[in-house]
């Protein structure tokens, strides 16, 4: 209800609604506001309406009426649904009365719709879970949801509040260390406007080193965050974890990115050369496309050969790879290493022990 004050200090409360009963089924808009007479929808001016009393300390309500190109009645009724939203605009009564907002009143900088409020809800939560996150983005995420909950009306406050203490997610939650946010930023502002970068990177040894790096992609594979581009140290383009670089410093030179280039690809090509204790080549009787869909990039390159998809991939221990080709269900042939094939025949060993064993438990009395 909107809240009135008469000639003296002390405020009124009064029903300042229309009295021509409930609105027409047909009203449209986000503020749900009759139409006007002239059948131009109100929605610009009640916000036109707020956009004024936010600028003005007070303004009488035949000043607004003319601001805004309506009657009185129409200013009072704007007036009203704001109030409804939560928004506390004060009234005062009599031939001189006006409008303004309850002194010291903040509107908040940001309104959200459902979709909108839960939109941003849903993207914290996700990011949070797989991975896509800075090193200091887990206080961020939970103040930044606090906040839009402060700026949400009660209402949708209450309903957006539900989604995350209800909602489960069956992506699990990445653990490691996460890059700085500084890092990040740096990193992308420098591939958007083509400027080389000079990092501070530790390997996986531990070892420090400064490189001049051309960076072309930003790419979070599995929770990691990795940056693909040309080394100059190296003369080539390379990729590094972005976690390991400790600071970036954007340097003057500009440099021109290849043409079509695909981060992604870069990145899930380096990461499956990476040296492992296998080097494994195995052709899988199955057309290119079914494959594909079953083994991802970074495990392994693809290529189609006579007889089916020869795959190529590293592993540190063959017995994953065994127990990979089973559960895929094709037929293969094995090219290297020979160990696999001993690797392939104790799987098949240890699933029939275990058949055996079944059957005869099922059997016992």
């Amino acid at each position: 209800m909107l809240e009135c004050g008469a000639a003296s200090p002390r405020p009124m409360a009064m029903d300042v609604r229309p009295k021509s009963g409930p609105f027409p089924p047909a009203f449209r808009g986000i503020l749900g506001v009759m139409p006007d007479v002239e059948g131009r929808h109100p929605t610009t001016r009640i916000l036109a309406l707020l956009e004024l009393l936010q600028a003005h300390h007070r303004l009488g309500g035949a000043d607004l009426a003319a601001r805004l190109g309506v009657d009185p009645r129409t200013v009072r009724r704007y007036a009203t649904r704001l109030a409804e939203l939560g928004i506390p605009v004060e009234a005062e009564r009599g031939r001189y009365g006006g409008y303004r907002l309850r002194p010291g009143y903040k509107l908040p900088p940001l309104m959200f719709t459902d979709d909108e409020a839960t939109a941003v809800v849903l993207g914290l939560m996700a990011a949070r879970a797989v991975g896509l996150a800075t090193a200091s983005a887990g206080a961020a995420t939970e103040s930044a949801l606090a906040k839009i909950s402060r700026v949400l009306p009660p209402a949708l406050r209450e309903r957006v509040a539900a989604v995350p203490d209800t909602l489960g997610l069956t992506l699990p939650t990445r653990e490691g260390r996460a890059p700085q946010t500084a890092v990040v930023l740096s990193l992308a502002a420098a591939i958007q406007r083509h400027r080389r970068v000079r990092i501070a990177y530790e390997s996986w040894r531990g070892d420090p080193s400064e490189r001049d790096l051309d960076p072309y992609g930003l790419v979070v594979h599995r929770g990691r965050w990795y940056v693909s581009g040309h080394d100059h140290r190296r003369g080539e383009v390379r990729t590094f974890r972005v976690d390991r670089i400790g600071e970036v410093s954007t340097l003057a030179e500009e440099f021109a990115p290849p043409e079509e280039f695909d981060a992604v690809a870069q990145v899930s090509g380096s990461l499956a050369r990476v040296p492992w204790a296998h080097e494994v080549e195995v052709v899988l009787k199955a057309p290119l496309a079914d494959v594909r869909r079953r083994i991802s990039p970074w495990m392994g390159s693809l290529a189609e050969v006579e007889g089916g998809v020869l795959v190529s991939l590293r592993a540190e221990r063959l017995e994953g790879v065994a127990q990979m080709l089973a559960g895929l269900g094709w037929p293969f042939e094995i090219r290297r290493p020979e160990e696999l094939r001993g690797a392939v025949r104790a799987l098949a060993g240890s699933l029939l022990a275990y058949v055996e064993e079944g059957g005869n438990a099922a059997g016992t009395t």
